[in-house]
């Protein structure tokens, strides 16, 4: 069985378990580590060469391939872990006005998060936006490269080692506008399979290493980039969390929230949730 996750310490850890045959009754994985971005474009692909297991933004949900359904565990919601915006000299955020911006993917929930935000707080409308790998993003901005970087994952730990100033939390806004956790990553699935068993078997991969999590240390730090140990703790303690184990009512009012705001201002098509329950 092929699945598709990042390389953050959330993903390995989760899937750890799993995708080391330490779980009963499971099939073997074959892996691929890609950022976001990648995964978000694999997963409106179909035939016989698509995953069949893949970790995408919530985000790309209203653009996968119609052969895919959304899981219910997994994946990535949680409270104070949202995208930052980040700039090297200190800004207010109207002074975005024109801006050229680097996101990790114009098609992830911190994009479409701070395309939100900056509805409301950029009058005079953003620039150039420019994709690139989110690791590339803060030396990107220290550098001048860019004048404002919109950064995820172990970022919101680690940007004031680059000397950056932040202009705005996007998941305190959020969070602080609708009161939901912030829905970040999702887990989908090739309808063909059986999907319950895919998530009773993610799940036992979630509990296990909650259990046990000295054994997925190696790997975890293995494909963190050379990540500080204490801060790859700290990156699966905020974002492996309730709604890794099950979405739950808040979690889907957290995703039909962001995805009907995002239509409504056209960043993305509309999309009936219960079509990929």
């Amino acid at each position: 069985m092929k699945i598709a996750f990042s390389p953050c310490p959330n993903d390995t850890f989760v899937f750890h378990a799993l995708v080391h045959g330490l779980l009963p009754d499971t099939p073997k994985f074959d892996v691929t580590y890609a950022d976001i971005d990648i995964t978000n474009k694999l997963s409106v692909s179909s035939g016989e060469d698509s995953l069949d297991i893949l970790k995408i933004s919530y985000a790309a949900l209203p653009y996968i391939h119609p052969e895919y359904a959304l899981l219910p565990c997994g994946g990535a919601l949680g409270r104070g872990c949202g995208p930052l915006v980040l700039t090297r000299d200190s800004l207010a955020p109207a002074e975005l006005t024109g801006r050229r911006v680097a996101v990790p993917s114009d098609r992830s929930t911190a994009y479409l998060l701070f395309r939100l935000w900056a509805a409301g707080h950029v009058p005079g409308g953003l620039g150039e936006i420019v994709v690139m790998p989110f690791h590339e993003i803060m030396p990107a901005v220290r550098d001048g490269l860019i004048d404002a970087g919109l950064v995820i994952h172990e970022a919101r730990f680690t940007y004031q080692n680059y000397g950056l100033n932040l202009l705005a939390d996007m998941g305190e806004w959020w969070e602080q506008d609708t009161g939901l956790p912030i829905p970040l990553g999702a887990i989908i699935a090739r309808r063909t399979l059986n999907l319950d068993a895919i998530a009773a078997w993610i799940r036992a991969s979630v509990e296990y290493a909650w259990a046990n999590p000295e054994v997925s240390r190696a790997y975890v730090l293995e494909h963190a980039q050379e990540m500080d140990p204490a801060v790859a703790d700290q990156h699966i303690n905020l974002y492996v969390n309730e709604f890794t184990a099950n979405l739950g009512d808040a979690g889907y009012e957290a995703i039909t929230s962001l995805l009907d705001r995002a239509a409504v201002e056209g960043l993305v098509p509309k999309l009936d949730l219960s079509y990929l329950r």
